[in-house]
């Protein structure tokens, strides 16, 4: 998936679905400066609406509930539509995999292009996986 060929803005814009404690990271990866350091467009991590979104990224625990909020953001944003599972509970439900309240990973609710593994990952992990998602090696 190569988002700097996008075209319509010069940025590539984040929005976040923090539906658990990997949140909390996803919003200390968004407050560093290293995004200054990414190759191509400028990175800004704070979209205010998913449809001005070029990323999803999904922190956290998805349950039936908040499902229809991931496919709901999901639908919204543009074409290409690019989904980053941040965290162990995103990805497979983390150690809540097997209860009747937990969905086993977002990519039984949406496609995900790009995986950042953690119980929670680091920051740095997120800003990493965006340089490579821009450079087209996710």
């Amino acid at each position: 998936m190569v988002l700097a060929d996008r075209g319509h803005r010069y940025g590539v814009w984040l929005f976040d679905l923090g539906l658990a404690c990997c949140a909390v990271e996803f919003v200390v990866a968004a407050a560093t400066d290293a995004w200054d350091e990414v190759d191509g467009p400028a990175v800004q991590p704070w979209a205010e609406r998913a449809r001005d979104a070029d990323v999803l990224v999904v922190s956290g625990t998805v349950t039936p509930v908040t499902a229809a909020a991931v496919r709901r953001a999901y639908e919204q944003m543009r074409e290409p539509r690019v989904v980053v599972s941040f965290g162990a509970c995103a990805a497979s439900g983390g150690p809540y995999w097997d209860s009747y309240a937990v969905t086993a990973g977002v990519d039984q609710v949406v496609p995900v292009d790009c995986y950042v593994p953690g119980c929670p990952p680091r920051p740095e992990a997120l800003v990493e996986a965006v340089r490579e998602l821009l450079a087209g090696r996710a």
